[in-house]
């Protein structure tokens, strides 16, 4: 008897935990979601499936805003990230940990000081842009603060080495011999990488896109400190629908419709990369 309960008590905390602080704040969320009202008189459940509706037709652009940046800061991170954890997986020889360090190191720093850095650097007459401008490289109404750029290269900083770990995870169980043998069968180091190399690495690349795409659509900090007005997030909608308006049934609308698209996208890549595939090569 002993024996059987022993898997259930071993996974109760934890259980307890994700019910306590994630299914009841969920539910809780979903109900507001549904209400009418105002902080003075109260809200009601009135089963009010309007503020999805309402969410959707009003903050269109932020939302589309949020996928598309997600997406194109996911992408930058795979095209820095792979080369990065390809080196140290294969080429870091002893001093693997040491890089790895470095890589984690600005986690030890605050994520707002970190994209205020960048605002710094960044900025018309910081220490990047006001040297070129003024030995004429570089226009003197030229600025990347408020504009697109910004904030997907404040997105690729901030989470990249949420890409890195996974792919480096799986690039270091690569068995250095099933690349020798590729070889020995007139492989060329191109063909070995596609063939072998790449495919065996597809897990890490899966859990990457995870570990990014989601954090980083819903992300509200680097748009305001590197957008500006202009490019404004689904993420700064809800916190101000939140804090600042006190909408809670449109917040809570929000997001949950922001979750379901991204779920929804999840899947799709998850079908179209073959998620069965992937946790085969995985699992070998």
């Amino acid at each position: 008897m002993r024996r059987r309960l022993a898997p259930y008590a071993l996974i109760l905390p934890g259980g307890l935990w994700l019910a306590i602080f994630f299914v009841v704040p969920m539910i809780v969320m979903l109900s507001f979601s549904l209400m009418q009202g105002d902080v003075v008189n109260g809200f009601r459940l009135t089963w009010h499936w309007q503020n999805y509706t309402d969410g959707l037709s009003t903050y269109d652009d932020q939302l589309i805003r949020s996928l598309v940046y997600g997406l194109l800061a996911t992408a930058a991170c795979i095209v820095l990230a792979y080369p990065a954890a390809y080196w140290i997986a294969f080429r870091g020889g002893a001093r693997k940990t040491t890089y790895l360090f470095l890589i984690l190191l600005p986690f030890f720093v605050s994520f707002v000081l970190r994209t205020f850095s960048w605002k710094f650097l960044l900025a018309d007459d910081g220490i990047v842009l006001s040297p070129l401008k003024d030995v004429g490289l570089l226009p003197q109404d030229f600025h990347v603060i408020a504009t697109g750029f910004a904030v997907v290269a404040g997105l690729t900083y901030n989470y990249l080495p949420f890409m890195v770990l996974p792919i480096y995870v799986a690039l270091e169980r690569v068995d250095p011999k099933m690349i020798e043998a590729a070889q020995d069968l007139y492989a060329s180091p191109t063909q070995a990488f596609v063939r072998v190399v790449f495919p065996l690495s597809l897990p890490g690349v899966f859990a990457g896109v995870l570990m990014t795409f989601v954090p980083v659509s819903a992300d509200y900090v680097n748009s305001t400190v590197l957008g500006g007005t202009n490019n404004t997030m689904i993420g700064n909608i809800i916190q101000n629908l939140y804090l600042v308006n006190t909408d809670y049934p449109q917040a809570a609308a929000l997001s949950f419709t922001l979750m379901a698209i991204l779920l929804l996208g999840i899947f799709m890549y998850a079908k179209a990369l073959g998620t069965e595939d992937v946790l085969e090569v995985a699992a070998r």
